[in-house]
């Protein structure tokens, strides 16, 4: 059984940066679809960053070019390095994974996913 143990959370200014770190424990690491979602206030839960089987990384349009993810696999640990944050990417970040899903057409859908961590919170103030 896949647990998933995020943290990292906390408060930053706009314009800085932050890492979370989300432990994998129960299963091997790679191979399958890991990564990040988030849920802000009074909005749904969306997509942030997918590492699939292949190692490719599929980040959303509202945080490419300023979060960069990555897995330590001998940690078993997948990262979430945010720079350049801004305010409206305060929320829960949540990590995420399904074992049995190598590669996702559409790889930001909540309900490909069976296992999530309880989340960790980041809020960046103006």
């Amino acid at each position: 059984q896949v647990q998933l143990t995020e943290s990292g959370g906390g408060s930053v200014q706009s314009g800085g940066s932050h890492i979370l770190a989300c432990e994998v424990s129960g299963y091997t690491v790679g191979g399958y679809c890991l990564g990040w979602f988030r849920q802000a206030p009074g909005k749904e839960r969306e997509g942030v960053a997918i590492l699939d089987g292949n190692s490719m990384t599929t980040y959303a349009d509202s945080v490419q070019g300023r979060f960069i993810m990555s897995l330590d696999q001998a940690k078993k640990t997948l990262f979430l390095r945010m720079n350049r944050l801004k305010p409206e990417d305060t929320a829960i970040y949540y990590c995420a994974a399904d074992p049995r899903k190598y590669w996702l057409a559409r790889p930001f859908t909540l309900s490909e996913y069976d296992y999530w961590g309880k989340g960790t919170q980041v809020t960046v103030s103006s």
